[in-house]
């Protein structure tokens, strides 16, 4: 890669502004001509591995399979422009969705395997999903007991095949009905600056927005993630990494697919020892994590049993990284080039990332400096206006990486879009005199717990309809392995009242996602306010944090 110094904005002045200028253009491809590439390029090398399934495929094997499942969504009248809802946890069949869709011009929905009934119900009529894949189950999730409860709810809903079993051969078989011309054809109407992709993202208030994200946006960052950390056909990348995230979708497969590497699926869901296995089994070369994933890793009784020397590289994404988790990352797990970076799903999702040969204070205490084709400014949250490099403001962005909007919400779109595409984070950031960015806070309260975003609005929003409950606040409060989780801080509706945490919890089991489930619970008779009358969240935080 060939960077301009001067475009990073390395010594120019004193402003928080940094341009990503690079001398290699961006893909013009969609996801499906730039999946062909690779195909051409590298026939024979592996492309997927789904080590829990047993599923090995070569580049042109795995472009036989996408093209039969894009055939038989075809076949069963998926129009372009139609949303494919896919509600399943990691497995060959999701990636082979993620591929089909794009190829015929369908808007893949990312649906979280956590979701429960109002959740799931919400995201199909609000996205108006037609055809839905699902698992069939996953640990206490029974997806076919949840879809069949929300269902009569969804009118646009006409098709769900559940994975393995006899609704997806039904779906493979409907594309015995489509040529190879007709899929051509479909694809040849297709933009790369058309919708191919919405990830619902927790609001502040209400329910979760949908970001709509094109090829341009996720093609080209999961390109620039992958060649930022160097990534060629040698490359075998493991993926512990949820699917329904950008994390993994965009930064994992689409990275691996546009450089010729091999997407590798540990196992459905996190589970370290899995993880570790399928690095040692598969030779991976890279791994992908939020820090959770690594401690947990690390922490393994048999850790040290593994040989992971075919690592070299990686993510780690989701929240910071201790410095000597970092340092045990380097030196024991053999990631001397590990990456950190920093986004989120409106943005495509990375800005900012580390680089390879960056060391152990840059990985640790920034998220690094701006990808090439992307701009970052950091503004005074009031005014708007770019503030000079040390001080703290809100951390914009703007570039290809952008999101098209929230899906049929355009008053919500405008409210983080400015006029000049801007977007706006709502983190607090620094740009230091190098142009590395360091996040400090979040002017809004989302709690990051384990990689995962919480937003306490859309907490409290729920459990006002708790019949104890009169007011509620959920901050985030430091945990040892999540980093943080939500805390509620309830005004009970009866005075000298009670209520537990367990009934708290079992109040919200089966309803909200569990990561979103309150782990405390503080029973107030008021809350510290400010002279406006709004509550002080921070004093909260502040008071509880122990």
């Amino acid at each position: 890669m060939s960077t301009l110094p001067y475009g990073e904005g390395v010594g120019q002045g004193a402003l928080s502004y940094a341009h990503g200028a690079s001398r290699t253009p961006l893909l013009g491809d969609t996801i499906g001509r730039n999946l062909d590439r690779a195909i051409a390029s590298f026939p024979e090398r592996d492309a997927l591995v789904d080590v829990a399934a047993g599923t090995r495929w070569t580049y042109a094997e795995f472009g036989d399979a996408v093209a039969r499942l894009a055939r038989g969504f075809l076949g069963s009248g998926v129009a372009k422009g139609d949303r494919v809802g896919i509600w399943a946890v990691n497995c060959a069949e999701w990636v082979l969705v993620q591929y089909a869709t794009a190829r015929i011009g369908a808007i893949m929905v990312n649906i979280n395997p956590a979701y429960r009934a109002h959740e799931l119900e919400f995201v199909l009529n609000q996205s108006g999903v037609s055809v839905l894949v699902a698992s069939q189950s996953h640990k206490s999730s029974d997806y076919r007991a949840l879809v069949d409860e929300v269902r009569p709810r969804c009118p646009q809903l006409r098709g769900v095949h559940y994975i393995g079993d006899g609704s997806w051969d039904d779906l493979l078989a409907a594309a015995e009905t489509v040529g190879t011309d007709e899929l051509r054809a479909r694809e040849d109407e297709l933009s790369c600056d058309d919708a191919v992709n919405i990830q619902y993202t927790s609001g502040t208030t209400g329910f979760p927005k949908g970001a709509t994200l094109s090829h341009h946006n996720i093609l080209n960052n999961g390109y620039w993630v992958g060649r930022t950390v160097g990534y060629s056909e040698q490359d075998r990348v493991c993926l512990p990494v949820p699917f329904y995230h950008c994390f993994g979708m965009v930064m994992g497969n689409l990275a691996a697919t546009s450089h010729g590497a091999c997407i590798v699926i540990p196992a459905p869901s996190f589970d370290p020892v899995a993880t570790l296995h399928a690095v040692e089994r598969e030779r991976c070369t890279s791994l992908y994590g939020v820090p959770t994933m690594f401690i947990a890793e690390l922490n393994l009784a048999d850790f040290a049993t593994y040989d992971l020397s075919s690592l070299r590289t990686g993510i780690m994404a989701g929240s910071p990284c201790p410095v000597e988790v970092m340092k045990r990352v380097v030196a024991e797990m053999h990631m001397a080039e590990v990456s950190i970076c920093y986004g989120m799903t409106e943005t495509s999702p990375v800005s900012t990332q580390t680089r390879r040969d960056d060391d152990l204070e840059r990985r640790t205490g920034t998220v690094g400096r701006v990808l090439p084709h992307i701009e970052v400014k950091v503004v005074d949250p009031a005014t708007g206006v770019t503030l000079p490099r040390g001080a703290s403001g809100e951390l914009c962005t703007r570039g290809y990486s952008v999101m098209l909007g929230y899906w049929d919400e355009p008053e919500r779109t405008a409210e983080v879009i400015d006029a000049g595409r801007w977007m706006h984070t709502g983190d607090l950031a620094v740009m230091r005199e190098d142009g590395y960015v360091q996040i400090v806070g979040r002017i809004k309260d989302m709690i990051i717990k384990g990689g995962e975003n919480v937003y306490p609005r859309e907490i409290e929003e729920f459990l006002y309809g708790h019949p104890k409950i009169a007011d509620v606040q959920v901050v985030g409060v430091p945990d040892e392995r999540y980093g943080e989780v939500p805390l509620a801080c309830v005004i009970l509706r009866e005075p000298g009242g009670t209520l537990t945490l367990e009934e708290l919890r079992a109040f919200c089991e089966g309803k909200l996602a569990h990561f979103k489930i309150p782990a405390a619970l503080r029973v107030l008779e008021s809350f510290p306010m400010t002279v406006s009358g709004k509550v002080r969240k921070i004093e909260l935080r502040e008071r509880f944090s122990e």
